[in-house]
């Protein structure tokens, strides 16, 4: 690879890291945005084929599809939801009923998209009544929680869908339950965890209903065809940069991979999987990458698809999410680091 293209492909890294992060309008089309990065990422490295075309056509899909398919039964269903919700609470409690539906929420992430898990996450902070202390509270660690199950299977969120897409050949031939045989006794303890904490509410339920606004069928088709070109975008970015990443990202030890993935508390996880991924990484490399995108991926708003859900539905801000996320998250990626250490993965294959 020339050092015209190294320095080319190292511009449009910059331009995807950076601007979502300083510009708003980027930020606000991202999908657009990456997508013609994708386009220039392999136009520069020369890998264009029907085959790739083909590959960022199909990838998109399942996800896009259980997004629209999720969330036009969860606006059908939406005051069900919410009665039950009500009922529950009734016969155990509000603690419990927290930590019960964030656990079960978050695992089944993994299947109807951390998108809709998100709106649902939303949809039972309103209906508990709680302070915006304690509303802040339980969306954030909800999110932290949902971030981790979505994980799971390709249909959770795009890095799954992404990671699964780039991996699928020689020699880790990712099917459907890679990342779940991957990372699950990483995963399902982290889950619990969260969902533990978000019960550490401290102010009494005595406050009105919230209101969450409803969304159309419009709506529900806009957000399923921006996740099918935001995936479609990922295949290129990813495949345009996979010859950069090959003589850079896999030289760097696991601990170096760990720590320099924090910065997803700042970018979208998806994106910095979609250009960190190659196939010749070994499983453990994976697992450190993929376990520091998914936990800082909950630090700050711009991280993860449900952080910026949530926080748009109840208006949270920035420094608000900071304060509740930020002590909390960095144990927490400094008590995993220390696991995979510890962690063989030879153990698991």
């Amino acid at each position: 690879m020339s050092i015209t293209v190294i320095i080319l492909l190292s511009i449009i890294i910059c331009l995807a890291l950076f601007l979502p992060f300083t510009i708003h309008a980027v930020e606000k089309e991202l999908e657009a945005f990456l997508f013609v990065l994708g386009i220039l990422a392999v136009s520069i490295t020369g890998l264009w084929s029907w085959e790739l075309v083909s590959h960022a056509l199909k990838e998109p899909i399942a996800i896009s599809l259980a997004v629209l398919i999720t969330g036009l039964l969860f606006r059908q269903f939406r005051k069900a939801i919410t009665k039950f919700i009500e009922v529950v609470e009734d016969k155990i409690g509000l603690k419990p009923t927290i930590v019960l539906f964030v656990f079960v929420l978050s695992l089944l992430s993994s299947v109807i998209t951390a998108i809709i898990a998100a709106l649902i996450l939303c949809e039972i902070a309103a209906t508990l009544r709680l302070s915006k202390r304690d509303t802040v509270h339980v969306i954030v660690m909800g999110c932290f929680a949902i971030g981790m199950g979505a994980v799971l299977t390709p249909l959770g969120e795009p890095l799954s869908t992404i990671v699964t897409s780039k991996l699928a050949e020689e020699p880790h031939n990712a099917g459907f339950f890679y990342l779940f045989n991957l990372l699950w006794e990483f995963i399902l303890p982290g889950v619990l965890l969260f969902s533990l904490l978000a019960a550490r509410t401290k102010d009494p339920q005595n406050l009105t209903k919230q209101s969450v606004d409803h969304e159309s069928k419009k709506d529900i088709l806009v957000r399923a065809a921006k996740v099918f070109l935001f995936v479609m975008a990922l295949v290129f970015f990813g495949q345009g940069l996979t010859p950069l990443a090959e003589i850079s990202i896999l030289k760097l030890p696991e601990w170096a991979l760990y720590w320099a993935n924090s910065i997803s508390a700042i970018l979208d996880n998806a994106t910095l999987a979609a250009a960190e991924i190659v196939p010749s990484m070994t499983n453990k490399q994976i697992e450190f990458l993929l376990m520091a995108l998914i936990i800082s991926g909950g630090f700050l708003i711009p991280g993860n698809i449900p952080n910026i859900i949530c926080a748009s539905k109840f208006k949270i801000k920035s420094k608000e999410w900071a304060k509740d996320a930020l002590p909390i998250g960095i144990a927490v990626m400094l008590v995993y680091f220390v696991i995979l250490n510890l962690v063989p993965v030879a153990s698991k294959y």
